[in-house]
């Protein structure tokens, strides 16, 4: 582990150490709960171990004798974020094929780990990895659970799923022809501990082979989530039950075909007869601003994203996205930028739940910035109601993957994973963007204080 990492880590463990007592009580802010009704002005929480113990007013709930009383006056307390589309084993480098090769050996050691912990300190209390090795995946995973090393609760996929890959990333993309290599690669990863399957180019696997992958899933008791590129991805992830599509489409057509628009609403028209409802994470943000980012691409110069990187790595990043204009990987991103209101739109028109997720990790997206930025995007661009998109970051991301029991809200019996910001962030909701307190199972790994 290098010196930078273990400095990090040690302050974070410091902090954390230092608010480590069993019960604490958070007064005095108002409460955004992620129910989505009235926040709970002058609030009280009572917290004891990793779990919230009960929840009031500064006028209806006394703090018993023994608790650590931890001030939120003037700040807003909202649930931990989730960032529901995240990957770990990226840090904004702009070279795939470079990163993949040079990183691949330290995806546990250094990269994953420094991704985890730039995530909690953004708010990030819950996220999904969707694609990664599995043996880091599971090292890094453990790691956190076990207080190891600092970062949010994972929910993870390991590998991607797809019709065809090739050598060079087959460690942490599989290739899927056949139903009894469908079944066996989704049982190995079930057995792994992963509780997300990462579907892609399902409209190029014989129908037989992705609707194995859904139903192996599905009887093992995890989701499916699944590229939305094409619409024959679409239209097949729909046939076979996944349960949430990821991303808004690589072309430039200016909106989903009716077709595919009436398969989704008539699949959000089914709700629990179906299994719950339809989920779907855009991941606008990064597209939106591009242009932006290149006319002015001083947030790069930011430090946040550096937390837990080797110098070498840093100075690698740095070097990859000097030129930001010039990615072949973004040259079409301009002509898709004008696509995205109408495409939210018409998602928001057909009733489904959108989920804030970011592609975190991708170039130029860093894990501290991402998620902020585009629950901001929701909010300043493609006018989604301020509540709608706070319960997009906490209470829907739980119910989809089935911990709504103990995530996703500040409630009596939830774990505390709590964050506070300063002032209204009903009315400015790029607060976000430096989020003071944040507290994952009642531990304070960040405080303002």
């Amino acid at each position: 582990m290098n010196y930078l990492f273990q400095t990090v880590l040690a302050a974070v463990f410091l902090s954390a150490i230092a608010h480590a007592a069993d019960k604490k009580a958070l007064v005095g802010g108002r409460l955004i709960d992620g129910f989505g009704h009235r926040p709970i002005a002058n609030s009280v929480i009572l917290i004891d171990g990793d779990t919230v113990e009960a929840v009031g007013t500064v006028g209806t709930l006394a703090v018993p004798q023994g608790y650590e009383i931890i001030s939120t006056e003037g700040m807003d307390v909202l649930p931990g974020l989730w960032e529901s589309h995240a990957h770990l084993m990226l840090n904004g480098h702009s070279d795939y094929a470079h990163w993949d090769e040079t990183y691949k050996d330290r995806l546990a050691s250094e990269i994953m780990p420094a991704s985890a912990l730039q995530l909690l300190m953004a708010g990030i209390t819950s996220a999904r990895d969707l694609g990664a090795p599995l043996a880091d995946t599971v090292s890094v995973k453990e790691r956190i659970a076990a207080g190891e090393i600092p970062g949010p609760r994972l929910f993870t996929s390991g590998p991607f799923l797809q019709h065809e890959t090739s050598p060079d990333v087959a460690h942490f993309r599989w290739a899927v022809t056949s139903v009894q290599e469908a079944r066996a690669r989704v049982n190995e990863l079930a057995d792994a501990g992963m509780e997300i399957v990462k579907l892609i180019d399902q409209d190029r696997m014989e129908l037989e082979v992705a609707q194995a992958i859904v139903d192996t899933a599905h009887e093992r008791g995890m989701k499916v989530v699944a590229h939305s590129h094409r619409p024959d991805e679409i239209r097949r992830g729909l046939e076979i039950g996944v349960d949430n599509f990821e991303h808004t489409g690589l072309t430039t057509a200016p909106e989903y075909p009716a077709d595919v628009m009436a398969m989704l609403k008539e699949r959000t028209a089914t709700g629990r007869i179906a299994g719950g409802p339809m989920y779907w994470t855009p991941t606008v943000e990064g597209l939106w601003n591009y242009p932006l980012t290149v006319d002015n691409p001083e947030k790069l110069d930011g430090t946040c994203w550096h937390a837990g990187l080797q110098p070498d790595t840093i100075a690698d990043i740095k070097a990859s996205i000097q030129k930001p204009g010039q990615f072949a990987y973004s040259a079409l991103v301009p002509l898709r930028r004008p696509t995205l209101k109408r495409k939210i739109a018409q998602l928001r028109e057909a009733g489904l739940v959108l989920l804030v997720g970011t592609d975190s990790g991708i170039p130029m997206k860093f894990h501290c910035q991402s998620t902020w930025n585009e629950m901001a995007a929701w909010v300043d661009v493609f006018e989604i109601p301020v509540m709608d998109t706070i319960r997009a970051a906490t209470y829907w991301p739980a119910a989809m993957m089935g911990v709504l029991d103990k995530q996703g809200t500040v409630s009596k019996g939830k774990y505390a994973d709590i964050i506070a910001v300063k002032g209204d962030v009903l009315r400015y909701i790029n607060l976000l963007q430096d989020v003071d307190f944040v507290m994952k199972g009642g531990v304070v790994y960040k405080s303002g204080d």
